[in-house]
């Protein structure tokens, strides 16, 4: 099987107050440490953002860029972005191959190679109907670091059609599979700046705020 990587950086940060995509942690922007990541599972990776140009000069080489078209002046939330890139990469010829999609926010600071190239492995175990194998929490699926079958697109275009964009009630829909070896700190995200100071830490991160969001 073959897979490619979305990253997505559309989020205005607002609860940080500036960019958390380019808040270094541990010596490297959060963006270009989540790309980094990614490039372990496949060297097809694509951030998309609506500010290709803010994050061009610090993307790894190989990292391509997708301006994510808005259609007004808030972001329309992650699962837009997802389906333009899923869209883009319907539209590549040399994608074809493309079974799984990982799907990454740019703000997961304890992101383990490990772990991501383990799951990637056993994506071939995961039933035929399944649409994602995801992470389970005490909220509901974990939508923003996991593996999505290529073929969600339709899936995902009828949900957006109908005027909703929240992942979860999307996933309720759908059968999803769950990955449970997935270490609860690898989760943790970057909202906030007390957020980012535990980032700056150990990274056993006594509290995730994967089950507080």
């Amino acid at each position: 099987m073959t897979t490619a990587a979305l990253i997505l950086a559309g989020g205005r940060s607002l609860r940080m107050g500036q960019d958390k995509a380019l808040l270094p942690v541990r010596g490297m922007p959060l963006l270009p440490r989540t790309c980094r990541v990614a490039q372990t599972c496949t060297p097809r990776v694509t951030v998309i953002t609506p500010w290709p140009e803010r994050y061009q000069a610090v993307l790894p080489n190989g990292v391509r860029l997708l301006r994510e078209e808005q259609s007004g002046p808030r972001s329309r939330g992650p699962l837009h972005g997802f389906y333009q890139g899923l869209t883009a990469l319907q539209a590549d010829p040399q994608a074809d191959s493309v079974d799984w999609v990982l799907l990454l926010a740019c703000d997961l600071p304890n992101l383990e190679s490990s772990v991501l190239m383990r799951w990637q492995q056993q994506l071939d175990q995961v039933p035929a109907a399944a649409i994602a194998s995801l992470f389970p929490t005490a909220k509901g699926w974990d939508p923003l670091c996991g593996f999505y079958r290529r073929r969600c697109l339709g899936s995902l275009a009828d949900y957006l059609a109908t005027g909703q964009r929240a992942c979860q009630t999307w996933l309720a829909q759908e059968t999803v599979a769950a990955y449970p070896a997935v270490p609860p700190t690898m989760l943790f995200n970057c909202n906030t700046p007390a957020d980012w100071q535990l980032a700056q830490g150990d990274r056993n991160i006594k509290v995730c705020n994967i089950f507080l969001r």
